[in-house]
């Protein structure tokens, strides 16, 4: 049976634009892997791999305009928005070069022996090294950064573990475009074209989680296809990591205080969250348990005014597109569920934004309303009206695991005041990134983030964003009483690579 063609598709009309590829044979998909496991010695050396992803960001951004425009074609998402985000990609393979260089994230240790310990301890010196092919599943929503040199990709090559790409059947013309430019950077250095595979198709992503010389996979995307991938991943003969993120609520909890000091300000700041990039951010705030009373109704009235005037957008396709007119009708039609300003359709090809309002004792026990719990993808939030302090536990205690957890706290209330410090623990549970008077919506690359959270936010307790990332590329090793001459370097007494480690005890730097 031939392979079906990949069309590249223009969401703002649903057409179809060109013919980009044709999906992958389980054939291709075994050659791609094999491909990137013959590049595995050319990732060895630091200095080549930092050098690398460097010229990786380099290229991209001498290709910005045309990268960029195709972007647009494809998800419809803008040029401003859109070359921030390259900008972010760029910025990110940089920082991971830097991390390379340093050598911290080897975490080298060594132990001379020592015969009065209890008990006695042998030459012991360990470090962490690549698991091998990485299996990476582009996201729709972030066609640069969580795409085929997104985070992803730029964490597992500083890991010195090649990639092989799925695309996003929503952007494929866009994944041959940054797949060509970052195997021109690689041909600088004498890296073979396989160390970044590509492929397409859903059977593609299915063979490849399953390929035997796939080390590791990572995800972003929806319960149910990244759920199928993890327990694809974990029925494997050898079963392999997979760091998924899957989907997230990000509750907001707003105090009444927080509300009646300035409920036009949060409603103002909720709308733009909401419906940053037409509501299609994983952590967009999507439950929001909100005062009743006069306070949240003067929120409700700023979230309102913001909300309708905001304009309809086009999300990244049309299955999307009918899954969210068809989610907020479903919701909507719940006993006690009203719609100040009513999300669905906005025209033929566009969504307008809004939001939901229920009452919070609805939400607080098993019931037909658990839909509200549901991540909705696109530009609608559910502001959960609560009475007393006790439904807002009751509703917390039965969330999911969330990338991100929000509240508003008044100015004494941050200051220490009342129960913000209480709240604060509530929350901790349920997110990766609790956040205090601001927005989720926005995630810095920097070395002290984590995107990630408990299931089913992400499958695993490691992050996506930021340094760490790389962590999740790599395993330990340690080896006992090996004599010096047959160590790697790293692991010698005399240090030659100026590695960061501890050494008998002692951290040096």
């Amino acid at each position: 049976m031939a392979a079906a063609p990949v069309w590249s598709v223009d969401p703002r009309t649903g057409k179809q634009r060109e013919q980009v590829a044709v999906e992958a044979t389980a054939q291709e998909v075994d050659a791609a892997v094999r491909a990137a496991h013959e590049t595995r010695g050319a990732l060895t050396d630091r200095t080549v791999r930092a050098a690398f992803l460097r010229s990786a960001a380099d290229e991209l951004e001498a290709a910005k305009d045309g990268l960029v425009d195709a972007a647009d074609a494809e998800t419809a998402l803008g040029p401003v928005r859109l070359t921030g985000e390259l900008a972010r990609t760029c910025y990110q393979l940089r920082a991971f070069a830097d991390i390379v260089d340093e050598g911290a994230f080897l975490d080298v240790v060594i132990n001379h022996p020592d015969d009065t310990a209890t008990p006695p301890i042998p030459d012991l010196r360990r470090y962490k090294v690549p698991l091998g092919v990485v299996a990476v599943y582009s996201a729709s929503n972030f066609p640069f950064a969580f795409s085929v040199a997104g985070g992803d990709t730029a964490s597992a090559l500083a890991a010195g573990c090649p990639v092989v790409v799925k695309s996003h059947p929503d952007h494929p013309a866009l994944s041959e475009y940054v797949a060509k430019v970052l195997r021109r950077a690689a041909a600088r250095y004498d890296i073979p074209e396989g160390v970044v595979g590509l492929v397409h198709g859903f059977e593609a992503g299915v063979e490849l989680i399953r390929h035997p010389l796939v080390a590791a996979a990572g995800f972003t995307g929806s319960v149910r296809g990244g759920r199928a991938l993890f327990d694809a991943a974990a029925a494997r003969p050898v079963p392999i990591p997979f760091h998924g993120e899957l989907g997230s609520l990000n509750p907001v909890v707003v105090t009444e205080a927080a509300a009646a000091e300035r409920a036009e300000a949060i409603g103002a700041g909720l709308a733009g969250s909401m419906t940053l990039g037409v509501g299609q951010f994983c952590v967009k705030p999507g439950l929001v348990l909100a005062p009743a009373g006069a306070a949240g109704d003067a929120l409700l009235k700023s979230l309102t005014d913001a909300v309708s005037d905001t304009d309809a957008g086009v999300l990244l396709d049309h299955r999307m597109r009918d899954n969210f007119v068809a989610g907020v009708a479903e919701r909507a039609g719940l006993p006690d569920v009203d719609s100040p300003v009513t999300p669905g359709a906005g025209g033929e090809h566009t969504v307008s934004a809004g939001f939901l309002t229920v009452p919070a004792s609805r939400l607080a026990a098993e019931g037909e309303h658990d839909l509200l719990l549901e991540e909705c993808f696109g530009p609608v939030t559910v502001v959960a009206r609560y009475e007393d302090e006790t439904e807002v536990k009751a509703v917390l205690s039965r969330l999911p695991g969330n990338l991100t957890a929000t509240v508003q706290l008044s100015e004494e209330e941050a200051a220490g005041a009342g129960r913000g410090a209480e709240i604060l623990a509530e929350l901790t549970p349920l997110a990766g990134r609790v956040l205090v008077n601001g927005w989720p919506t926005g995630v810095a690359v920097a070395p002290a983030q984590h995107h990630g959270g408990p299931y089913p936010a992400t499958t695993s307790t490691s992050t996506s964003v930021g340094g760490t990332a790389i962590e999740r590329w790599m395993r330990p090793v340690a080896y006992q009483n090996a004599p010096e001459a047959l160590l790697p370097q790293e692991l010698t007494d005399e240090n030659p690579l100026g590695l960061p480690r501890r050494f008998n005890g002692r951290l040096e730097r």
